[in-house]
């Protein structure tokens, strides 16, 4: 009896290239493999910039969600207390005008001052107790009686102080017996924020007859791969280059202005934010610190007791933002260094005791991955270099002495926000990324062939690699990170 095959079926096997079964070099899953069983094509080209990528920072440090609209929208509450900067309208009739709120934020009629209130106002060399005996509906002003004279006059302030010369600090209240409960209640104070996704590519071609040079490798239960495997080293570079494109976008880039070309252009992207809403743009961990967070110009190695202050200075901001004990720092090498030596002249105070909390408090696996430890004051630090800052292919490139960025510290961790596409509290990385997904789709990462080589989608005798990402970074209480310039 014979056999035969149906119709339209091709029984011998078949090396074919496709999105499914090319080796992409850039992952540890295949270089030890490429190592093995290609080293006649390794040795043709030497890495003489070794380990080129820089991508693994944000890995490092955060996470990925995905996010299913446009825009992330989150929101920040407030401090818990109440602290103003204030001018005097008239210290002699103990009248005060509230103008902003201890982090400089603007808010006048809308302070939370309430009659009752026990406060604390001070200026550069006084400070006094007093009593909120008014506020003045719909305006700033507020009527404090002091403790221990009849005005403030008396008591030294002076009428010629400028303004926002004074601080005030609401630190209690005070009621006499039999009176009525509070007319007012005081809010928590909610600041939204948003980020954009942006789309990133990138493309690789080659023709079908470079192609038909591409070495072949039979793999057979080698990290889940079967069947015949192909290798392009131009491919893989390609999409090496594109992962830390990634990454560099989500540190560099900031929204463009309603005035500028790239909202306006008809050309280009032409999101012109009037008429569409969107802006071009995203908001990258550099803007956001440096419209959000804080900067310093400190510990630059020029000598170790004041490199000491300077980082001291660090840590006081710390201490009046949100107090994060744990901390990572990427640093370029000079800054590296210069903490160091640092640490050094401290006859190495503080390098031990770290918990190593963020690494399942495992000093090994902190250095397995590069970081070194030491704490000072109540905040543990976790140190590595940060080859993006200093390659000359990257960062390292720039000439840009006087806002050059030498390092970044973030807080470990995570936050509580609320979400408003979810409607509720959430506890989230402090820094993270959001990338577009549904059910159906992910944009992540997307990689895929056409062309008539391998894939066969197209006329062309080409084969054309398309990778895609869309993407945001989330940098969620700002005011906890520190950016090194």
């Amino acid at each position: 009896m014979a056999i035969t095959s149906a119709t339209g079926i091709d029984a011998a096997p078949r090396k074919q290239t496709l999105q499914t079964n090319y080796i992409d070099f850039t992952t540890s899953a295949t270089e030890g493999w490429a190592q093995q069983y290609l080293p006649d094509l390794m040795e043709k080209e030497a890495e003489i910039y070794g380990k080129r990528t820089i991508s693994g920072f944000l890995a490092q440090v955060g996470a990925e969600e995905p996010s299913a609209a446009d825009r992330v929208v989150w929101s920040e509450q407030g401090r818990l207390h109440l602290a103003y900067t204030a001018t005097n309208e008239d210290v002699s009739a103990n009248v005060f005008t509230i103008v902003n709120d201890v982090d400089g934020n603007s808010v006048g009629a809308d302070h939370g001052i309430r009659v009752g209130d026990i406060v604390l106002i001070s200026n550069s060399s006084l400070t006094l107790r007093g009593y909120v005996s008014v506020r003045t509906a719909g305006a700033a002003t507020i009527t404090v009686l002091p403790y221990a004279n009849d005005d403030f006059d008396n008591a030294g302030f002076s009428d010629s102080a400028g303004a926002g010369a004074y601080r005030i600090l609401v630190v209690g209240s005070e009621f006499g017996k039999g009176t009525d409960t509070r007319s007012s209640a005081n809010e928590p104070k909610f600041k939204s924020h948003q980020n954009k996704h942006i789309i990133l590519k990138d493309y690789y071609e080659v023709s079908g007859s470079d192609a038909s040079a591409i070495g072949w490798v039979e793999v057979a239960g080698e990290a889940g791969q079967n069947g015949y495997l192909w290798y392009l080293k131009a491919e893989g570079d390609t999409r090496s280059r594109f992962a830390d494109y990634l990454e560099m976008a989500m540190l560099e880039s900031e929204f463009a202005v309603a005035a500028s070309t790239i909202e306006n252009a008809t050309g280009g992207l032409g999101l012109d934010a009037s008429t569409t809403g969107i802006d071009a743009g995203t908001e990258g961990l550099f803007k956001a610190i440096t419209t959000r967070g804080h900067q310093t110009t400190g510990v630059t190695g020029v000598n170790a007791a004041t490199d000491l202050a300077e980082f001291d200075a660090i840590l006081a901001v710390f201490d009046q933002n949100g107090a994060i004990e744990e901390n990572m720092m990427f640093v370029d090498r000079s800054t590296s260094l210069a903490i160091d030596d640092m640490l050094a002249s401290m006859n190495s105070y503080g390098a031990g005791g770290t918990s190593y909390g963020v690494f399942d408090n495992s000093e090994d696996m902190a250095l397995n991955l590069g970081f070194s430890g030491f704490r000072r004051g109540s905040y543990d630090f976790y140190k590595s270099d940060f080859k993006y800052l200093n390659d000359k292919g990257t960062r390292g490139a720039l000439n840009d002495a006087v806002t050059n960025i030498r390092g970044v510290v973030i807080p470990a961790g995570v936050s509580s926000v609320y979400d408003e596409m979810l409607g509720r509290n959430m506890k989230r990385p402090f820094l993270h990324v959001r990338f577009r997904a549904s059910e159906t789709e992910s944009r992540k990462m997307k990689t895929w062939v056409t062309g008539s080589v391998g894939a066969a989608t197209a006329g062309i005798d080409t084969m054309q690699i398309h990778y895609l990402s869309e993407r945001c970074l989330i940098t969620q209480g700002a005011n906890n990170f520190m950016l090194m310039n």
